[in-house]
């Protein structure tokens, strides 16, 4: 009964059929947004008009469409999948590899007739045969005069070790949903943070209690004035505060440390440090001109007590200057850092405060995947091995020599031709 269970499991129908529902679960965790608010998904998806005519944001909590990769039906399809490669390793693939490590001898001349490739000789010689066999880098076995011969028998490992990667990659899927998590923080330029803002984790994950200082923060511009990339300085602390380590990271360059990648995502701009009348020293926030939609941010510097005379202060880049406008709009210049700006007074800029964003993750399952991949590489190289065999059989005057290959069956064709030449 157990084995009927596992030949079921075993089955290529009831693989595919699972595959199938794997790829269709995550079909729709694509389409739908995962791990968001319930208020975006009631504004999204209302019951009063179901998308796709029965999707609704009860139903997308109900079912755990909000968090697909991690609902126990996703991970209970995995390990079927999983159960599947093992079984069908076990029962089918080592069988097959075990029998074609064995010498299949052709006692009788009936199979040739039934071979695609096969011939019989009345003049020949055995010895000039197999000495060409032999030089094509056969294996040769006899008994008396029959003979087996085969090459190419590592191209059999091939769908064992696909099965192999298939299962690594599986495996290190699991791990990354379970024991992994994604945060993220906008942290102005010397600041020093914790890592709390978790955007998603797994039920095992545990967040490292690691502190990061912003050391820095700068932007290169192209000639185009475009961005061309974003840096920051970083230092990870340990617990009484010493830097274990310290980098420039950068767009697609991350810190690593203890397995804890710290990316470049984002940037911002937060505020601005004036000096006013030569003596007094005040920061102005930055406000979104556009709602995030854009890099432009504003703020009214205020030129006395009231607040009611001031001046636009617009900003666009992190290059060193800032245009100023009047009350009404107008534009009156550019102001650059250390520069003075006399209106009703005297303004200099002393800093652009910056921040920059930053992306926390950790992800257990990452090397294991990529070693999947890597081995599921090896094996389709391996794959293009062919694997050949032939047999003799001497019956009185007569050589009945035939052959088979699973590939590349025109090049085997020309070999067996100058076998017998």
């Amino acid at each position: 009964m157990k084995q009927k269970l596992f030949r079921t499991f075993a089955d290529l129908r009831f693989s595919i059929f699972i595959l199938l529902l794997i790829s269709f679960c995550s079909i729709l965790g694509t389409i739908i947004e995962q791990n968001q608010s319930i208020e975006m998904y009631k504004l999204n998806y209302p019951l009063t008009n179901p998308v796709l005519g029965f999707v609704t944001w009860d139903r997308i909590i109900q079912f755990g469409l909000d968090q697909v990769y991690q609902t126990w039906w996703f991970y209970l399809l995995i390990f079927l999948f999983g159960v599947s490669l093992i079984s069908c390793t076990f029962l089918q693939q080592f069988p097959s590899l075990k029998v074609a490590r064995r010498c299949q001898f052709f006692r009788t001349t009936k199979p040739f007739y039934r071979l695609k490739i096969s011939t019989i000789l009345t003049k020949f010689s055995s010895g000039k045969i197999l000495a060409r066999i032999q030089s094509n880098q056969y294996l040769i076995f006899q008994q008396k005069n029959i003979m087996y011969c085969y090459k190419g028998l590592i191209g059999q490992i091939a769908p064992i070790l696909v099965h192999f990667s298939m299962i690594l990659v599986l495996l290190g899927t699991i791990m990354s949903s379970l024991f992994g998590f994604k945060a993220q923080e906008i942290v102005p330029k010397t600041e020093q943070f914790h890592i709390q803002n978790i955007l998603t984790s797994g039920q095992f994950t545990q967040i490292p209690n690691t502190s990061v200082r912003i050391n820095d923060f700068w932007i290169n511009y192209s000639k185009t004035k475009t961005i061309s990339q974003f840096y920051s300085d970083l230092s990870v602390l340990d617990l009484e505060g010493n830097e274990s380590i310290r980098k420039t990271i950068s767009v697609n360059y991350p810190l690593i440390h203890k397995g804890l990648y710290y990316y470049q995502t984002d940037w911002n701009l937060i505020g601005l440090r004036f000096q006013i009348d030569n003596n007094q020293i005040l920061e102005y926030p930055l406000v979104n001109a556009f709602n995030n939609q854009n890099k432009v941010w504003l703020t009214w510097v205020s030129l006395n007590l009231s607040l009611t005379n001031g001046l636009i202060v617009l900003i666009d880049n992190l290059e060193g200057y800032c245009s100023i406008y009047n009350e009404f709009g107008f534009f009156l210049g550019n102001l650059e850092l250390n520069e003075t700006f006399n209106f009703n007074g005297s303004l200099t800029l002393l800093e652009i405060i910056s921040s920059s964003g930053l992306q926390m993750k950790t992800d257990l399952g990452l090397p294991i995947i990529y070693g999947g991949f890597f081995l599921l590489m090896i094996s389709t190289l391996i794959s293009y091995i062919t694997y050949s065999q032939i047999w003799i059989v001497k019956k009185e005057h007569q050589l009945f020599i035939g052959g088979t290959t699973n590939r590349a069956i025109f090049d085997f064709e020309l070999e067996f031709l100058k076998f017998i030449k």
